[in-house]
């Protein structure tokens, strides 16, 4: 029997000519997934990362819904596909999708995409002192793999100005009383909502995920029903709040705080949140909780950390900003064939929940 299921299951399948086929390779940062389309999308058309996303948001956005939503996907996956960089000092280009669409900036994305370039020798010019620079739709991202003792053992990258948009914001939300928050940039517009300040009877911890998605939305939403204008300084397409980012300090010894982020339609990040702990820094260093050059390490609600350090400040419109460092590790976890025959009913798949 065993060789019969063999001989049946035999390799290679030959996928038919009017299937559609979509290669992947798969990572996790600190537990929060990632999808990068390697192969069967068509060639994106433009000028600029964002000319590619907008192409890809008309032409292909099936090609996203495929690979996010269920059966070959989830609720809380990531995906994002490489493309041209915006001009010659470039390496790669890079749009990021979610449940929802299209996000601005992804530091876990950022740090897979280093490390999977490195792990698989896709640029061996810069295998001696690697440096890469990814054009995302929020501007230029400057990426390096992490060495010791010739190990690669992760990745870090240096940030795009963040800034802080208002502190102490407070609002009075049905069934939560009067929230506090901030609002600050880091890539993506969030509110940073801190556990010790909001009598939130939650805690950043597994079990209390789903209360944490039903808060962080409630926030989120009350948020953009009054006038709290979220306006970035020089680009439009950034100018909207993506999600809800809580915290607290930690309790582990060498850890800092504890922060998790609930965007898009409600996905949890398992990862620190790359662009959320960029926002927070900037916080941090508009109350001179931090100064430049320190480094703070960050759990997330798997308990997996980022570091993050302010490098230095800039004036960036009518903000002072930071240029965060952040620093985290990433692992491959497969390689895919995604295959959609004529006949599926789900061609986009599907949201259960």
């Amino acid at each position: 029997m065993k060789e019969k299921i063999k001989q049946i299951l035999k390799p290679p399948f030959v996928t038919p000519k009017d299937w559609l086929q979509v290669k992947t390779i798969d990572l996790h940062t600190c537990g929060e997934p990632l999808r990068v389309i390697v192969e069967g999308l068509p060639p994106l058309l433009g000028d600029s990362v964002l000319d590619y996303r907008r192409d890809f948001k008309n032409r292909f956005d099936y090609v996203r819904k495929l690979l996010i939503h269920e059966p070959r996907g989830h609720k809380d996956m990531y995906g994002c596909v490489l493309t041209e960089p915006n001009d010659g000092d470039g390496h790669f280009g890079v749009i990021f999708f979610h449940n929802q669409g299209y996000s601005t900036m992804c530091g876990h994305a950022i740090i897979a995409l280093t490390s999977l370039i490195c792990e698989l020798n896709l640029s061996p010019e810069y295998k001696d002192s690697p440096v890469f620079y990814f054009d995302a739709p929020c501007g230029r991202i400057e990426s390096w793999p992490i060495f010791q003792s010739k190990e690669m053992i992760g990745a870090g990258f240096l940030g795009i100005p963040s800034f802080v948009l208002g502190l102490d914001y407070q609002l009075e939300i049905p069934g939560l009383g009067k929230i506090t928050f901030d609002i600050a940039y880091g890539g993506a517009f969030y509110a940073y909502v801190n556990l010790t300040f909001n009598n939130l009877e939650i805690d950043l911890e597994k079990p209390h995920c789903n209360k944490l998605i039903e808060i962080g939305t409630q926030i989120k939403n009350s948020i953009l029903n009054n006038p709290i204008a979220i306006t970035h300084p020089y680009n439009a397409d950034m100018s909207f709040l993506y999600g809800t980012i809580f915290f607290s300090p930690s309790t582990k010894e060498g850890i800092h705080s504890k922060n998790v982020c609930v965007f898009a339609n409600q996905q949890v990040d398992r990862s620190p949140t790359g662009s959320g702990l960029s926002g927070r820094l900037a916080i941090m260093w508009k109350r001179k909780e931090i100064k430049t050059g320190q480094k703070i390490s960050v759990e997330s609600i798997l308990g997996t950390v980022f570091t993050g350090s302010v490098t230095k400040s800039i004036e960036y419109g009518k903000y002072m900003a930071i240029i965060p460092t952040i620093e985290g590790t990433a692992h491959i976890t497969g390689m895919h064939a995604f295959l959609l025959s004529p006949n599926d009913p789900f061609p986009e798949g599907f949201e259960l929940i």
